[in-house]
Parts: structure tokens; sequence; C-alpha cells
């Protein structure tokens, strides 16, 4: 049964103005605007300047919210930003958008699983507020993948770039958005995706990449057909609802491939299913804020729709929500 006691009422979100089209690729490395669009699905990207970092990406989401939506947020009492690519390893990114907002008194911490990180957020934003501990979080999905880039290396280079999300969750226990969540982990794959830090080694094993995002997309993309799916009737389980009753899908954007294959799996419309990459890329946690913020701005969803989320990468983690949009 439901318990939750949060709701989803705002929602906003940034991207650089630099593009980085395929044709721009083409220039930089052995591939050509077909091959991608044909492999990804994705036309463009966007490039942070180089004095522009997350926490910069992060406040521009939350400004753009705050134009969109009549709120106030002196009261926010939790700042959750969802990122693999923090501007510092300390300060967090949130402290950095809690100076930044000038909040004074409001708890602040980043959240990093990769791909899924904002389903993962909003699931702990959801437990917080549900639990009676915060009763106003600021949700962030925000990413500078061109700083972890290797733009020689095509495969990953086609793939990455940066962009951010923010929603406002809020105490409301008679419209609550949350319905049910599926999460999970299987850190063996992890060799699959990652970027190093202070390790390079990983299970005994080194480790390429040298500070920059290496992906064995074969293998990712054979985990996430086969996981994803799975979680997604999971979470419809918990809920006690059949996937005719889910208005939109919105999948983490790893790419369009990718997505088409879980949609046949799941058997669910593709004409039913939102994602950002196509303009943006994959932007990792701000994909799927960045699919939601665009299609509410486009009329695509409506409040009473039934929405399927799902963040799936790096770990190899995945998370997935039912929330009921309400805003």
């Amino acid at each position: 049964m439901n318990n939750s006691k949060a709701r989803i009422t705002a929602i906003g979100s940034y991207v650089p103005k630099k593009r980085l089209t395929n044709f721009d690729l083409e220039k930089m490395v052995e591939t050509n605007y077909g091959w991608i669009v044909q492999r990804t699905g994705i036309t463009e990207r966007r490039i942070a300047n180089e004095d522009e970092f997350t926490s910069d990406i992060s406040y521009k989401a939350v400004k753009d919210m705050m134009e969109r939506y009549d709120k106030t947020l002196d009261d926010v009492d939790m700042i959750i930003v969802c990122t693999l690519t923090p501007d510092f390893k300390t300060p967090s990114v949130a402290s950095c958008v809690q100076e930044k907002l000038g909040i004074r008194n409001t708890g602040a911490m980043d959240l990093n699983v990769a791909c899924a990180g904002f389903t993962y957020g909003l699931h702990v934003a959801n437990g917080l507020i549900t639990s009676g501990l915060n009763k106003k979080i600021l949700v962030i999905g925000a990413e500078t993948l061109s700083k972890v880039t290797d733009y020689t290396d095509r495969s990953t280079c086609i793939l990455f770039e940066d962009g951010g999300g923010a929603v406002l969750v809020e105490y409301d226990e008679q419209n609550p958005s949350f319905i049910s969540a599926n999460l999970g982990s299987e850190g063996e794959g992890g060799k699959n995706l990652y970027c190093t830090n202070l390790s390079t080694r990983m299970n005994g094993n080194d480790l390429a990449g040298n500070g920059n995002i290496v992906q064995n997309g074969r293998e990712v993309y054979k985990w996430a057909v086969k996981t994803v799916p799975k979680g997604m009737k999971s979470v419809l389980e918990k809920a006690l609802i059949d996937i005719k009753e889910v208005a939109w899908f919105v999948p983490h954007s790893a790419n369009l491939k990718m997505i088409n294959s879980i949609c046949e799996k799941s058997d669910f419309s593709k004409e039913h299913t939102l994602y950002s990459l196509v303009e943006y890329g994959n932007t990792s946690s701000a994909s799927i804020p960045l699919s939601l913020a665009k299609a509410v701005s486009e009329g695509k969803i409506k409040n009473g729709d039934k929405l399927l989320l799902y963040g799936f990468g790096g770990g190899l983690a995945h998370a997935g929500l039912l929330i009921n949009w309400s805003l």
C-alpha cells in the first residue's frame, strides 16, 4: 500500500548554450552523423563553459523552476544534488547551491548513483518527507560530463554531455506523488562503466581512462535491456496496476536503441516514452528531469498522469519509481 506523504510541486531545467553537433564530432574523431544517429539517436549535445560547473548548472535549473512556479525556497530544509561530476570533492555541490540560493536553515548532500541518481534522489526525498524528518526538499540532477569525457574516444564522446534539472518535493498527505519503487545494484558490473578517482584499480584489476569516463557499451546495453524491464514489472506489481495505466515511461536517456529495446521487452508504447537525448545527449543523472521538464513545457504530461521513471547505469545501479503527476 502507498503511504507516501510527499508530492512533486515544481520543476525546472537548464542546459548550457554551447552546442556540439554530430557534424562537429566528424571533425574530431573517426565517425559520421548517420552512424551516431543510428547507434544512439543523438543529434547534438550541450557543453558547459570552462568556468561553468555542476553547481552553476544546478543553480540555473532551480532559478528556471522559480520563474515557472510561484514557490518560495527560504523554507527548504534539505537540498539533494544527484551527480557524478561535483565541482569539488568537498564541499558538496548541494552546499554550493545552498550558498548560491542563500537558504540558511537547510541540510545539503550530494548523491552519486550516476545515471540512476535522480530516481534515487526522489526516492530518498520521499522517504525523508514521509518519515517526518523533512518538509520541503530540492532534488537536483545535474552533470558536467564534458569535463570527464575523452574527446579522442569515439565510443564515449558521442554520448556524454551537460545539463541539469530540478524539482521541489513537499509534504502533502492528501495528494502524494509517490506510489511504488524498485531499486537494485549489480556491483560486479561496475567494471563496465566507470570513472577513476583516488583508486585506479577495481577488484585487483588496473583501470584505464585517467579520470575520464570508460564504458563497455555492449555489456551495459545487455545489462540494461535485461534488468530494466524486470524492474518495471516489479514497480507495477507493487502498485497493483497494469502497464496500460501508465501514461508515460521516462527512462534514463542512455541511447535510443537501448530505450527501444526496453520498450519492446516490456510491451510499452514507444510513442508514450519520453527522452531528452536527441538534443542533449546522455546527461546521466540530469536526463530524466530534462525529459520531464521538456514534456511539461510541450504540454504532454497532464495532472493525474501516472509516470514510470527508471534510472539505470554506473554501479551498475538502477531505480524505478511510479509517480502520480500533480503540479
